[in-house]
């Protein structure tokens, strides 16, 4: 086990230090950065990286060792659960990240709890550590050339540190959306990155000049066309958790979340 340490202040050496660990500290580099550093000094085949901030089940690696052999399966791990007796922030963006199937094919999966070759990772140059935010997604679409990316919920791990409120929560996506388009330049466009990518231009392009052009001209069909788009992207949501089983309180929940989530991605990339 490696504890990478990036210069807490808190008593996070003293503790790990405690432990039959490899402890490495770096003040300097980007998450990307320390991820590398961890992997650098592995000496297994397999890498497996998790977050400080989580808990993970006792058949973590049990469950995980089935993929070991499978060539074709690049990565594998699965979204975190939120923590016990969860805030209705945490509880709502678990709808989003975990999905119904119990196994799945996905496109990404956070770093937060994944595992993949070495030889693999290090093959594709590892983690971007030029990205200050964003570098799953881009290691994911990088691996994903050279196989499958599967998301299995027997994977379990609990994140203690989920945003609890609508205040974390905005300032955190603020944060996570900084290399947004920055990724691009290391992996490439991918059709299926488009929506992620449209949002910023959405919000923070399309919407308010079609909003300037309302007051310039005073014309009650564009303000009538800018609250149809505005409600577009949310009605799409709503109907396909609506045809997902999920409840309408949960849905109603989601879509307070994602107005949020798309001012502040789109805050995120403006101001970066």
């Amino acid at each position: 086990m490696i504890v990478v340490d990036n210069g807490s202040t808190d008593a996070t050496p003293d503790i790990a230090a405690g432990y039959p660990v490899t402890l490495l500290s770096n003040k300097e580099k980007t998450v990307s950065g320390l991820r590398n550093l961890g992997a650098t000094h592995a000496k297994g085949s397999i890498l497996a990286f998790v977050d400080a901030d989580c808990t993970v089940a006792p058949d973590w690696l049990e469950s995980a060792s089935v993929y070991i052999d499978q060539q074709d399966v690049a990565m594998w791990g699965a979204p975190p659960l939120p923590p016990e007796n969860p805030t209705w922030v945490q509880k709502t963006w678990s709808l989003v990240r975990l999905k119904d199937n119990v196994k799945k094919e996905v496109d990404w999966l956070g770093t937060i709890n994944i595992f993949l070759r070495k030889k693999l990772f290090w093959s594709i140059g590892g983690f971007n550590e030029s990205l200050e935010t964003c570098e799953d997604v881009d290691l994911c679409y990088r691996i994903s050339k050279t196989g499958k990316i599967i998301s299995d919920n027997r994977l379990k791990i609990i994140h203690l540190g989920e945003d609890v409120s609508l205040t974390v929560f905005f300032k955190k996506e603020m944060w996570r959306g900084k290399s947004n388009y920055q990724g691009l330049f290391s992996h490439g466009l991918s059709m299926k990155e488009i929506p992620s990518l449209a949002i910023p231009i959405y919000f923070g392009v399309l919407l308010p000049l079609v909003y300037i052009l309302a007051i310039l001209f005073s014309e009650p069909v564009i303000l009538a066309g800018l609250l149809g788009l505005w409600i577009m992207p949310f009605a799409a949501v709503f109907s396909k958790l609506r045809m997902s089983g999920k409840t309408l309180g949960d849905c109603a929940r989601l879509l307070v979340l994602l107005q949020v989530y798309f001012v502040a991605r789109t805050l995120a990339v403006l101001k970066s």
